[in-house]
């Protein structure tokens, strides 16, 4: 058996997500990856019914404050805890809420060093050089921010991102450093001078790519033939978001537009989504139909 070069890390704590949910993403990591990853699940319990592959591992017991579960989500912070996560290989944090439709580890050869990181881009200030100039310009106030839906990372070199994070908490008590207030800000913030972001035409958030407060931004995107191709290579689409959740977007038929989040508009069409919603029914439904046998076994009982 090919020992693994990298590693697949994902978060679960609470009742939300179910061994089918968790081992979905699994599966489709290994179905779509040039090499199998060592899966490392950091959960706060024991979980049953789990694929064969996944090890499991503790959370930081720090991170388990009741503040750090919900909110702003710092418990995801625990993945840079020493000794959380094995340190010997490179690995890509993933949400649960992520679609994998082809090989994610591309990413891997995107860092530079064992350093660097990659995120999701989140808002216009771009990672990299532009970034980095102006978070020294501004004395570490502005920075570029991005999305932990993906998180590219060497777990030996991140240790620095936990640390701090708890330094500065129990040193203030609360999030008075303003980056503090969300996980995915934070290490923005501190780990500014490493990142980069995930390229778009390997991974996208749902919302910034498809979605938009003008409903002709919306189609003049889908319209246009470099972002068609570039978007039927995507091998990741992140989820977050309350209208985006897949149990949620299994319900939406062609032609239903309706605002969803940061008043942006979702338009269920092949003109605004391409390929990319039926894409996303074909990849929940045998989940789906999965969580509804598990309901009608559970109602049985």
């Amino acid at each position: 058996m090919q020992e693994p070069t990298w590693q697949c890390v994902l978060i679960c704590w609470g009742t939300k997500y179910t061994s089918a949910y968790i081992n979905h993403t699994v599966e489709a990591v290994i179905r779509t990856s040039a090499t199998k990853p060592r899966f490392i699940l950091i959960s706060d319990r024991p979980r049953e019914g789990m694929h064969p592959d996944i090890q499991i591992v503790d959370f930081d017991p720090w991170f388990l404050n009741p503040r750090f579960l919900s909110g702003a989500l710092h418990a995801k912070l625990s993945m840079f805890s020493k000794g959380v996560v094995p340190d010997d290989l490179p690995a890509i944090f993933l949400d649960l809420d992520t679609a994998v439709f082809g090989d994610v580890s591309q990413a891997l050869k995107l860092m530079k060093d064992r350093k660097s990181m990659l995120m999701l881009q989140s808002v216009v200030l771009p990672f990299g050089w532009p970034g980095r100039l102006v978070y020294k310009l501004t004395n570490k106030k502005k920075y570029a921010r991005g999305n932990s839906s993906m998180v590219v990372y060497h777990p030996a070199e991140c240790t620095y991102i936990a640390d701090e994070f708890r330094r500065l908490y129990e040193k203030y008590g609360d999030y008075s450093i303003r980056p503090m207030i969300g996980d995915e800000r934070f290490i923005s913030w501190i780990a500014q001078m490493h990142i980069e972001r995930v390229p778009n035409w390997l991974a996208v958030k749902f919302l910034n790519e498809y979605m938009h407060t003008g409903k002709w931004l919306v189609y003049l995107k889908g319209a246009l033939p470099w972002v068609q191709k570039r978007r039927d290579g995507l091998a990741a689409v992140t989820l977050p978001g309350d209208y985006i959740k897949p149990e949620r977007l299994m319900e939406y038929k062609d032609g239903d537009a309706l605002r969803a989040d940061k008043d942006r508009w979702i338009l269920w069409n092949k003109a605004a989504l391409g390929n990319m919603g039926d894409r996303l029914h074909e990849y929940y439904q045998p989940l789906m139909e999965k969580l509804e046998a598990e309901k009608r076994s559970s109602d049985t009982l």
